[in-house]
């Protein structure tokens, strides 16, 4: 016989039956720290900060979608004011083994001592000023008065001025907690009156971890690669993975299958995706055409299969670095297994090269008209330079002919001259400065380097009295001294006429300054200790030094251009040239000086310091 109060079995189940369904998420909501996951940090900050007495008046809690600020705001006001029946619990705690007094009340968002608002919907100044009137007052049944505040940041910069006072000093019997995604959009000053806790995405073993957990409450026969699409998938939102585990399950009527999923998500075969990256690694355009356009006759998505593609190079790179990223069972078998083959046989720079051109590549299938051809065409790309040499592996593969391209031996055994030595691997970079050798004249007209004896100070403050026998030691002066608009009118605004110690001829370059030539002469016999005479001449001198030095740099260029080893280096890589031609060998400090002013030759004319 059954208690006439009690429900039979019969009724349970009909009950049960005609109730309505909840969503997952809603479902297995935590209520409480110990099904939070994924957070610890802040579990064991407030355990702290509750054992020791140092609550602060209000909380803010940031993070992306999902992760669940408002569910720990809620159980934050349930931890601030859970009471036992007995009265055994006399202060908050996050030990909370079974519902109190007011543990369902604040879980289903009724207690009349903790209200929730939503800030995107109550923007206003006047919804604050209820709050502010209304937290004076002691709370009727609980320990304390909560306010939570969703999306705090859609609140009007009005609202957040009349917030201030009372969030800065608020009743003892007051707490607030926020909530926002947008934590850039809140006031330092509301920022500066909160203790902030970021809540950081879920890792993804943690995810399926906590979704096979659901899954078998539920009695829900799911494959483990299926939940490991489904945690990558949800980008570390618990809410987002159990929406879709919720699709998935009914997606499947049964038993979840990886394959069902993929297809639920509209994603490319992983497998599939890995085997277009190993003919694209490989070179071969033949196979990564017919590969993609499998997939797509299945009806994937190219976007979506560049960008599986894109994901599985990022992973390929992350065990290339870390290889202990390999043993994350959110990953398929295959997936980890093929990837340590990948990252052991493929360079970084190969994998950098992959993944920028990916990048740019998604951003153009977007924008085409016909996404398929335009995927066709980055594939092509990606598998065309493959198998191009880095520029370290071009230097190697030279090296090991000999030292020399056959291009290079054929010309050396031509004219009877050696061979040049390689420079090492770094000397060389597609569209980058290429160093040669060089025999042009300087940019002084040839001969030796002007040299210039700079005597210590006088310590008693006199000029130092130097002696000037050349205008190139005139500019190198102006660049010890560091007057660097003196030395750039004497490169680009002067062609030297005649020099002699003490007196100057020079001819102007139309857009030179005419109020200059005062202010040189006064700077020389300040820097020389001597008076200097300045002549403006009608002759038309010497180029200047800057067009003189641009001429040996262009010479410097044709000549690297000319050499057969840079023609091999440039014949591998389409579009590379040379645009800087310097010095490889230390020079010294003679040489420095005298650098300021274009000159790339030793003072003996030799070239014996130049390499490519």
């Amino acid at each position: 016989m059954t208690d006439a109060g009690a429900p039979s079995t019969s009724d349970s189940a009909g009950q049960a039956a005609n109730a309505p369904y909840r969503v997952l998420a809603r479902k297995y909501r935590p209520s409480s720290f110990d099904d939070l996951i994924g957070q610890e940090a802040v579990v064991r900050t407030v355990s702290n900060a509750f054992e020791t007495g140092r609550i602060p008046q209000a909380w803010i809690l940031t993070g992306v979608r999902g992760v669940g600020k408002t569910t720990t705001a809620r159980i934050l006001a349930r931890a601030l004011n859970y009471e036992m029946p007995d009265g055994s619990v006399k202060g908050p705690t996050v030990q909370m083994p079974t519902l109190g007094v007011h543990c369902q009340a604040i879980m289903e968002s009724r207690h009349m001592d903790v209200l929730e608002m939503d800030a995107a919907s109550h923007t206003g100044v006047d919804d604050v000023r209820q709050i502010n009137d209304s937290v004076r007052y002691a709370p009727a049944s609980a320990r304390y008065k909560v306010y939570i505040i969703d999306e705090v940041h859609m609140l009007s910069t009005a609202a957040f001025n009349a917030f201030l006072k009372t969030l800065e000093e608020p009743p003892e019997h007051a707490k607030f907690v926020f909530a926002t995604t947008e934590i850039r959009k809140v006031p330092v000053t509301v920022l500066s009156r909160c203790q902030r806790f970021d809540l950081r995405r879920v890792e993804a073993d943690v995810l399926m971890k906590h979704l096979a957990n659901i899954a078998a409450k539920e009695n829900v026969e799911i494959e483990p690669e299926a939940l490991g699409i489904i945690a990558r998938a949800a980008e570390g939102s618990v809410r987002d993975s159990l929406s879709l585990l919720d699709q998935a399950i009914a997606h499947a009527a049964g038993q979840v299958k990886a394959d069902a999923v993929r297809q639920m998500l509209g994603l490319a075969d992983r497998t599939r995706v890995i085997d277009l990256f190993d003919s694209l690694a490989r070179g071969d355009i033949a196979s990564a055409f017919k590969e993609f356009r499998d997939q797509y006759d299945v009806g994937a998505d190219p976007i979506v299969v560049l960008s599986d593609l894109a994901e599985f190079v990022n992973f390929v790179t992350r065990v290339k670095i870390v290889p202990a990223t390999a043993d994350n069972v959110a990953y398929g078998e295959t997936e980890r297994v093929r990837a340590r083959d990948f990252a052991s046989k493929i360079s970084m720079r190969v994998l950098s090269r992959m993944w920028q051109m990916l990048l740019k590549g998604i951003t153009e299938v977007q924008a085409a008209t016909r996404p398929a051809a335009a995927a066709e065409m980055v594939l092509v790309r990606i598998a065309y330079v493959a198998d191009l040499p880095t520029p370290d592996e071009a230097i190697r593969m030279l090296e090991q002919n000999g030292g020399s391209s056959p291009v290079v031996g054929g010309s050396a055994a031509r004219s009877g001259a050696p061979a040049a030595p390689m420079a090492s691997a770094a000397s060389v970079t597609s569209a980058a400065p290429v160093r040669m050798p060089t025999s042009s004249p300087t940019a002084f007209g040839g001969g030796a380097r002007p040299q210039m004896a700079v005597p210590a100070p006088d310590p008693q403050g006199a000029a130092p009295q130097l002696r000037i026998t050349s205008f190139a030691q005139l500019v190198a002066l102006a660049g010890q001294k560091r007057d660097l608009m003196t030395k750039a009118a004497l490169e680009g605004d002067m062609r030297l006429v005649r020099f002699e110690e003490g007196r100057l001829e020079v001819a102007l370059e139309p857009n030179a300054s005419k109020t200059m030539i005062s202010e040189l002469a006064r700077k020389f016999e300040l820097w020389t200790g001597r008076r200097w005479t300045i002549i403006v001449s009608n002759e038309q001198g010497q180029a200047t030094l800057r067009s003189m030095s641009q001429a040996a740099k262009q010479e410097h260029a044709r000549s690297a251009e000319a050499d057969p080893r840079v023609q091999e280096v440039l014949s591998r890589f389409p579009g590379a040239k040379v645009v800087e031609v310097r010095r490889l060998a230390p020079e010294t400090p003679e040489t420095n000086i005298n650098a300021d002013y274009g000159s790339d030759d030793p003072p003996d004319g030799s070239d014996a310091d130049d390499d490519l």
